[in-house]
């Protein structure tokens, strides 16, 4: 399996520099049929490349070809070259592989134990993904192919939804008052990875005690994401399965991780993956997830009387509305905020779209 990594990488890499070479002189883009004849000629190049499956080397040809097309498409990053350094390492098998108990037969590999952690769904089994992590665990991920759909998306008004205020001190802060703490796993396991960095930094560069002390780091590593995410799916299930809809506020998240003083809080925080297991969750249940403009102003805005603080800064916490004379919790009163500018927005686009239905039946009768 580490063979069938490195050739993958380096089938990747060699592909890469081939189409970034003739389109940097030629102005000339290679189509993926053409790709995937090189990989021909760089086996007669390399002859070790003939030891693994040759499927798994298309498929790098076509992860290439799919990159290319995000980043002239999708306004997506250039495709980078494949690095052994990287924490995650994979390839992926189309096809020809199988699963009989608890153990799968891979090409060019045969058959190797496996502990399934949930039965396979019926249907159409395709692309799998082996993918070795930095502590040397091995997981395979198989995409099934089936014909269920998901289902309706169900109808929510201002009682059945919730919305919330997520933030560095209060992990998540409830429209109705409740607020979940901040577990803050990478701040608790600090003191052990500097332990661990300076002990990889006085071992030599190559040396097998390196070796030793890069997998000890990787296991900190490994555990404090692991924690995050077991974390972020309890809360994530929590609210989508009592709510019918969630309302979260767009973040810069870029921005932020660009602030040295704040740049640890938010990666600890990891706002981004928490709202896209809201997001699909919510799918699966047919439940809704609104997103609001991050230049509302959630925090400053009165949720009472509409008054908005002309000078609030991060430091104050509680403030009294001069106007009804409400108390507010910052966090409380940003998440009753978001909820209100979500549904207001949500009617705003209903709206809109009523408008143009009658506007299109009016022509149809004119014509």
């Amino acid at each position: 399996m580490g063979k069938h990594i490195g050739c993958c990488r380096f089938v990747f890499n060699k592909l890469l520099h081939i189409k970034k070479t003739l389109y940097d002189k030629f102005r000339a883009s290679i189509p993926e049929f053409e790709l995937n004849n090189h990989l021909l000629v760089l086996k007669e190049i390399y002859p070790w490349l003939k030891e693994v499956n040759s499927q798994s080397l298309q498929q790098a040809s076509k992860n290439l070809n799919s990159a290319y097309n995000h980043f002239f498409n999708d306004d997506s990053g250039f495709p980078k070259k494949k690095s052994k350094k990287n924490p995650l390492q994979s390839f992926q098998i189309p096809q020809n592989y199988r699963i009989e108990g608890k153990k799968i037969w891979i090409p060019k590999i045969g058959w190797i134990k496996i502990k399934l952690h949930r039965d396979i769904m019926q249907g159409k089994m395709k692309t799998a993904t082996i993918s070795k992590t930095s502590t040397g665990k091995y997981y395979i991920s198989i995409i099934v192919e089936n014909d269920l759909e998901y289902p309706e998306k169900q109808e929510f008004s201002h009682a059945t939804m919730i919305g919330v205020d997520v933030g560095s001190i209060t992990f998540a802060t409830l429209s109705t008052g409740e607020k979940i703490d901040h577990p803050k796993f990478l701040k608790s396991s600090l003191k052990r990875l500097k332990c661990l960095q300076k002990r990889v930094s006085k071992k030599m560069i190559g040396s097998k005690n390196r070796r030793k002390a890069l997998k000890h780091l990787s296991r900190i590593h490994e555990l404090i994401s692991n924690q995050r995410n077991d974390f972020q799916h309890k809360v994530s299930k929590k609210l989508i399965s009592e709510n019918q809809a969630v309302a979260v506020e767009t973040l810069n998240i870029k921005g932020m991780m660009s602030n040295h003083c704040r740049a640890q809080s938010t990666g600890d925080s990891a706002w981004y993956s928490f709202v896209l297991k809201l997001q699909y969750k919510a799918e699966w249940l047919g439940k809704s997830v609104l997103k609001i403009n991050q230049w509302l102003p959630s925090s400053k805005k009165c949720n009472v009387c509409g008054y908005k603080h002309p000078n609030l800064n991060e430091s104050i916490r509680e403030w009294q509305c001069p106007d009804c004379k409400t108390n507010h919790d910052r966090d409380i009163n940003a998440a009753i905020n978001i909820k209100n500018f979500a549904l207001a927005e949500r009617e705003v686009g209903l709206g809109d779209s009523l408008t143009k239905v009658k506007g299109m039946n009016q022509e149809a009768t004119m014509l």
